[in-house]
């Protein structure tokens, strides 16, 4: 079993509590649900948010909404870069698992669609 990290980013409408803890848990949500992953497989979350984002930590809602009050959780502000995309949320969830990095799917919703693309298949190791 490897540690592997799964990647995903939404945008928020409004600075608040609210909308901060939705976004937060729709993005797990769909991370959790695109690559099969247990409560007891994550071994940590590391959150970003653009600095317009301030009104509450997205651990919170991995804590209070999806129950993970024993997983290890940081947050942070992302970069600031000028042209960046703004009241962005990201994530980091780093799990345990067999599958191969080709096999996770990163998630992207919401305004942050278009901030990454995949290719269909991971490039052979040489």
């Amino acid at each position: 079993m490897m540690c592997r990290g799964i990647r995903g980013a939404t945008t928020v409408k409004e600075n608040t509590r609210e909308e901060i803890l939705e976004a937060t848990q729709e993005l797990l949500q769909q991370i959790v649900k695109a690559n099969g992953v247990a409560p007891d497989d994550v071994a940590g979350l590391f959150f970003t948010t653009t600095a317009d984002l301030n009104a509450e930590f997205p651990a919170v809602a991995a804590r209070e909404l999806m129950g993970w009050s024993l997983v290890a959780m940081l947050c942070g502000h992302e970069m600031s870069k000028p042209d960046g995309l703004p009241k962005c949320l990201r994530i980091l969830m780093l799990v345990n698992t067999n599958k191969k990095s080709g096999e996770l799917k990163h998630c992207y919703i919401r305004g942050a669609k278009n901030l990454r693309t995949f290719p269909e298949k991971a490039p052979e190791s040489r």
